[in-house]
């Protein structure tokens, strides 16, 4: 190796030793190890003199429930089949337990030949703690919470009949806030599986024409003062997305009516189908959006001038767009109100 490969080398070497929650390891024969981080005592709770040598070691500090698997990898690694990506809990002197996620990378000499592996353990302790808390609360918020307004609902609709003149305004302001808080918990489940969570769900050609008509069809169920119109028969094309484009509709139909200060909140969806892409536009009779906050509204925590909402839904709508490699945006709407456009790129 040339001394100016060798001096790249340790400077490589060098920045990883400055890191912490992360190690960097190499190595050319199986069982042992040619150069380990300083991050990896952070992460093992060990010096990494103690396992250069033996990898052994190691895997005695590795989760029993995680143990096999571990050792299928590293003892793997010269095979050469496929790089490896892999979790794992490591079990520090003190009992200390720490997730980590180990990448290999397999380097191949000139006839193809494994002639080194390079990996990269990363300390995600922090990351599934807040997993299992998203969970927990997903759970609680799609469960407990949305059962017990279920029932409520419920008993409100018996009560219904019995409820006199004086008392109909109160009576629909509960049922419409209760309404309203199921509304919250999908948004939330949407919320957390789409964003907090970080996943990334796979994109796959999804009719659009369905998941439209679905959505109309609901939101005619839950907003029964509304009126939706589409403009033309939507076209029966694909889009890259996938099922959470749902969700980007349902937010945008019900932002058209919720902020909606006509009498009888007028909805117009239109369907647009280029070559490349399908553009939608969701257009209501409402007040409107000043210039000043046509961005704005999609940041996160952004509330819709005096809106009463999160302000996750239309964040959470500007997030899954992107994510399908598609764009959202404000117009105005003619004589008032607002048109929501969402540009979607056509299913290859």
């Amino acid at each position: 190796m040339s001394n100016s490969l060798l001096s790249q080398q340790r400077d490589f070497r060098s920045l990883f030793d400055q890191l912490d929650g992360v190690a960097l390891w190499t190595a050319t024969e199986p069982g042992t190890f040619d150069y380990i981080s300083d991050g990896f005592e952070g992460i093992w709770g060990i010096p990494p003199e103690e396992v250069k040598d033996d990898v052994s070691r190691l895997l005695d500090t590795i989760h029993p429930d995680d143990r096999d698997r571990v050792r299928a990898n590293i003892e793997g690694s010269d095979q050469g089949v496929r790089d490896r990506s892999y979790e794992g809990r490591v079990v520090q002197p003190d009992g200390t337990i720490r997730w980590v996620l180990t990448r290999q990378v397999l380097i191949r000499d000139s006839e193809g030949e494994v002639s080194e592996v390079v990996g990269i353990t990363t300390d995600i302790t922090e990351q599934k703690r807040r997993e299992e808390e998203l969970e927990m609360l997903n759970r609680i918020v799609r469960h407990d919470i949305r059962n017990d307004l279920a029932i409520i609902l419920g008993w409100a609709e018996v009560l219904e009949d019995h409820v006199d003149d004086d008392g109909r305004e109160y009576f629909d302001k509960i049922t419409t806030s209760g309404e309203h808080v199921v509304e919250l918990t999908e948004i939330a489940r949407d919320y957390a599986e789409t964003v907090v969570a970080n996943e990334q769900h796979a994109i796959e050609p999804t009719p659009i024409c369905a998941v439209l008509e679905t959505e109309l069809s609901l939101r005619e169920e839950a907003f029964p003062d509304a009126e939706f119109v589409v403009s033309e028969s939507l076209p029966d094309v694909e889009v890259a997305a996938n099922s959470m484009l749902s969700s980007v509709f349902r937010n945008l139909l019900n932002n058209a009516v919720q902020h909606n200060d006509e009498d009888t909140p007028v909805v117009e969806v239109s369907c647009e189908l280029r070559d490349e892409d399908v553009v939608v536009r969701i257009a209501d009779n409402g007040p409107g959006i000043p210039d000043g906050q046509k961005e704005e509204v999609f940041g996160k925590g952004e509330k819709r001038l005096d809106s009463p909402g999160t302000g996750i839904g239309l964040y959470l709508v500007h997030t899954l767009v992107n994510q399908y490699g598609g764009d959202v945006w404000i117009e105005d709407n003619d004589p008032t109100g607002t048109v929501f456009v969402v540009e979607l790129p056509r299913a290859t």
